[in-house]
Order: C-alpha cells, then structure tokens, then sequence
C-alpha cells in the first residue's frame, strides 16, 4: 500500500464530506450552516491542493485545477459571508445565505470530479 495515495485520497474524499456537510439544509436559513464547517472545507481543499502541486501528469493537472476552483468559490464565499457579519449583527441575510451556500454547491461539483477521477485513476491504474 502507497502512503502517499492513502494520504492523498484522504484529503480530497474529507474536502468532498465536508464540503457537503456544509451545503445540506434549507439554502437560505442561516442556522442550517456552519461558519465553521465552510471554514474546515476551505481549509482542508488547500490542504489537498498542496497535495497535489507536486504532480505533472496531464491529471495531475485536471485534480490541481478542479482543486483550485473549489479553493477560489469556497474563499468567495467565506469573504461573503465576512463582509455580511461586519456590517449587519444578525449574520447573513436569507440572499446571501443563498449566495454562500450557492458558491460552496459549485466547490461541491469540484470536489466531485475530483474525487470522480481520482476512483477512475485507481480503477484504471495497474497493480
């Protein structure tokens, strides 16, 4: 068994659960998600972008990129949702929440593929 792999598959299967930890509930209501869990998500994709720097197969370059877009929509979301607790004191309005939760849906596409292709290339790879 490769450490590396089970290190790697780790991360990008833990930003995928997290990243769907956060988007599950009513879109709008606040309550429903987790400043925190967003936070853990972003955390954890920049982890495995890390991960995945050091790669220079032509889908090594499909995992940075899808990678990299869960990185950007997760951190426009988290400024979003930033900008929204500054200025009002009851948290994001239900538009924004939408906005928010609508950003993380897009990183959860991401981390789909990602981990879509990553079960592909170990299906496909000999032992």
């Amino acid at each position: 068994m490769n450490l590396e792999k089970v290190i790697f598959g780790f991360f990008t299967l833990l930003a995928l659960t997290l990243n769907v930890g956060f988007v599950v509930g009513e879109v709008t209501n606040p309550g429903h998600h987790s400043l925190w869990m967003l936070f853990s998500a972003l955390l954890v994709s920049l982890i495995t972008t890390g991960l995945k720097l050091g790669d220079r197969s032509q889908i090594g370059a499909v995992f940075l990129s899808t990678s990299l877009v869960a990185n950007l929509q997760l951190i426009i979301a988290i400024i979003i949702w930033a900008l929204s607790e500054g200025g009002m004191a009851s948290g994001p309005s239900p538009n924004l929440m939408a906005t928010i939760v609508s950003l993380a849906t897009g990183a959860l596409v991401a981390n789909v593929v990602s981990v879509l292709m990553l079960v592909t290339d170990t299906l496909m790879s000999r032992r």
